[in-house]
């Protein structure tokens, strides 16, 4: 099977077209004339027929050139077309990043990035990838579903990767809880409690079940939500506590929001494959310089 046309024949073969000579387009390609008839010839025998009737008063094409002549001129078009799009995602003017993260990153750390992203390159779009479980959200890279991920650093990643700090646990109490006012809590003294769990496929399960353990108890819960932003209406509506991380929780949370003693907290990165482009290079950037992992309204109740 022959080889396909190139893009420089088909750019030959418009430039003969335009000028109506051989020796026209040779000169306003910066060729010699040899070498345009040479890639002309060895395109119409890769077409299979004559494109061109050279004649004393120029060259023009057959029936068969003319036929031929939208198709070149929709491939080049779109060769520069495709070219121009390359070109203004490596100068960060336009493209399209994906990002990856686990689903209380996306509610609590995400906004405020995405926010910065978007006033720095406000025609990059970001496609965002949220995932309630930890393998799937690790298996982001590596598949190259994402480009970027934001989230608790896989087991043996040995990728790129920075750290942006460790988001702090919150226990919620509903409005008149015997809690509502106190500042911290142990974790121990919730034992009892019917508690508003995040259900079993949730990120954060393991994460607060494994804390609960270490404090000497399983915790009871008494309703399972996958929706990250439930737990804490859940709570509110008197269903039991809740143990979230801070940053999801937004100032109109009615109930309390306690600090507990000792504290938690879990570590998160902002994590790449290898060679990254320029564009997810700079998503990391804006990523380290605008992730807030504690909210403003806690600030001072977490410090």
């Amino acid at each position: 099977m022959p080889a396909p046309p190139t893009l420089r024949q088909l750019e030959y073969l418009l430039a003969v077209v335009e000028t109506g000579s051989i020796t026209d387009a040779a000169a306003l390609l910066h060729v010699s004339q040899p070498t345009l008839s040479q890639q002309l010839k060895s395109l119409e025998r890769t077409v299979g027929t004559p494109l061109l009737e050279r004649t004393p008063r120029g060259a023009h094409l057959t029936p068969a050139g003319r036929a031929f002549l939208p198709g070149a001129r929709h491939a080049l078009n779109g060769a520069e077309r495709a070219t121009g799009a390359a070109r203004a995602v490596a100068d960060m003017v336009h493209g399209e990043v994906h990002l990856a993260a686990v689903l209380s990153v996306a509610l609590g750390v995400v906004p405020g990035v995405l926010a910065a992203w978007h006033q720095r390159h406000p025609r990059v779009d970001v496609v965002l990838h949220e995932y309630a479980d930890l393998g799937h959200f690790a298996r982001a890279l590596t598949d190259a579903t994402a480009d970027v991920a934001i989230g608790p650093l896989p087991d043996g990643w040995d990728g790129p990767h920075h750290p942006l700090g460790a988001e702090e646990f919150v226990v919620l109490v509903p409005p008149g809880d015997p809690l509502d006012g106190r500042r911290t809590v142990r974790l121990e003294q919730l034992a009892q409690r019917p508690w508003v769990q995040y259900g079993r496929t949730h990120a954060l399960a393991a994460t607060v079940e494994n804390f609960c353990s270490a404090a000497g108890f399983t915790p009871h819960a008494a309703i399972r939500s996958t929706q990250t932003a439930a737990v804490p209406r859940l709570v509110a509506a008197g269903l039991g506590v809740g143990l979230v991380p801070a940053n999801v929780l937004t100032p109109d949370f009615p109930g309390t929001a306690l600090r507990l003693h000792p504290r938690r907290r879990r570590a998160l990165s902002v994590f790449t494959r290898p060679g990254p482009h320029p564009l997810v290079a700079e998503l990391v950037t804006v990523t380290r310089e605008h992730a807030r992992l504690t909210p403003d309204h806690l600030a001072e109740q977490l410090s």
